[in-house]
């Protein structure tokens, strides 16, 4: 029997011939337009080499490290298996990031419903990775989550039980690291649901595009055309995965976390991993404990703001030269903060990081100005 009379009338294949295969997709949009299904695909690898991990991974303090060891040494591919997995969350926050500055750039925070739930996806994930960063129970994870837990303490009157809640405790101890383990098997499970809601709304409302043009004869079938610019964009991006993981597999490392965690020795300098290091910039620069929470979480929430402060009828930064320099400006921002964040907190890091973040937050309150007085200009 053919593969097409067995699926003939199935409704599951005409959602899918509908919702993909015959996908009306604008025949202008360029290789940023990319990122969104990469980022689908590392998804995917990040989850099933999870699972594979979760098989010999022991969620108690005094084997967890060990149980990391016996992964890297023992299991068959295990060792392949942890880097592909430690070097995925890199690669996803790289394509994450790629895709959230093409959104920017090309102003898809217009499509509200999508762009507010792809901001949830990256909080999420966000959450998931630094979850992840303390299963190995090495120095840095451990005191990584230390610091970072700690903060919530900032919080007026519930801070100090808030902490202790989450660490099951008075200090981070076995019951954290279980808890730790579980929401970070559970929530991408989560992730892929919000994703699925976050392609509906993208599929209900259309692709954005770069000339952010909305006719109906500028469309065509997503398969071929674009399943094939899709297949390319995977076969690159993985080839040089592959290659990172085999070449050079702790680039993206701390030296700290070959050590087994130890409550009574501090690192010198603690500091999470590079795709959180934006934030952490801005967490450290500001003297005021609370204010620097409320700089870090505001930091990332500030993009759900980007549909409610750009009420302007400019489609894409492209069209309007200030506006784009204005980007190029921000994405240097944000490469600085992750540079500084990495960085001793003496001069001259101290100022720049100051400058850096200044300029951050300048940008989502000074670009729909600009813009705006740009519509006046025009229309």
């Amino acid at each position: 029997m053919k593969f097409s009379k067995l699926f003939k009338n199935n409704k599951l294949l005409s959602i899918f011939n509908n919702s993909l295969n015959k996908l009306p997709t604008p025949f202008n949009i360029n290789m940023w337009w990319n990122f969104g299904s990469i980022l689908g695909m590392f998804l995917i690898i990040q989850i099933i080499s999870g699972l594979f991990l979760s098989m010999h991974y022991c969620p108690n303090i005094n084997y967890a490290f060990h149980s990391t060891i016996h992964i890297m040494k023992n299991v068959k591919f295990g060792w392949w298996i942890r880097l592909i997995h430690m070097n995925g969350a890199s690669f996803f926050f790289l394509t994450m990031f790629l895709h959230i500055a093409r959104g920017i750039y090309y102003h898809s925070f217009k499509l509200i419903n999508v762009w507010l739930i792809g901001v949830i996806i990256l909080i999420m994930s966000m959450a998931t990775a630094f979850l992840g960063y303390v299963l190995p129970w090495g120095q840095m994870s451990f005191w990584g989550a230390t610091v970072i837990t700690n903060l919530l303490s900032a919080f007026p009157y519930i801070g100090k039980e808030l902490v202790e809640w989450i660490w099951g405790g008075f200090s981070i101890n076995n019951a954290t690291l279980n808890r730790f383990y579980t929401f970070h098997f559970v929530l991408p499970f989560i992730i892929l649901f919000m994703v699925v809601i976050h392609l509906f709304f993208l599929h209900a409302s259309g692709s954005n595009n770069p000339l952010g043009s909305k006719n109906s004869f500028y469309l065509t079938y997503f398969n071929p055309y674009f399943l094939i610019k899709d297949i390319l964009g995977y076969i690159l991006i993985l080839f040089l995965f592959i290659m990172i993981t085999l070449i050079s597999p702790y680039t993206l490392s701390d030296p700290d976390n070959f050590i087994m965690a130890n409550p009574m020795i501090t690192p010198e300098h603690i500091k999470p991993e590079w795709y959180f290091l934006f934030a952490y910039t801005i967490l450290r620069i500001i003297p005021n404990k609370f204010g620097g929470v409320l700089g870090l979480f505001s930091s990332i929430l500030i993009l759900m703001f980007m549909p409610l402060i750009n009420h302007n009828k400019l489609t894409s930064s492209k069209f309007y030269f200030l506006s784009k320099i204005m980007f190029w400006i921000f994405i240097l921002s944000f490469i600085m903060l992750t540079w500084l964040g990495g960085q001793l907190i003496e001069n001259p890091f101290i100022s720049l990081s100051l400058l850096f973040t200044l300029i951050y937050f300048s940008y989502f309150m000074i670009t729909p100005m600009l813009n705006y007085l740009w519509d006046k200009l025009i229309y």
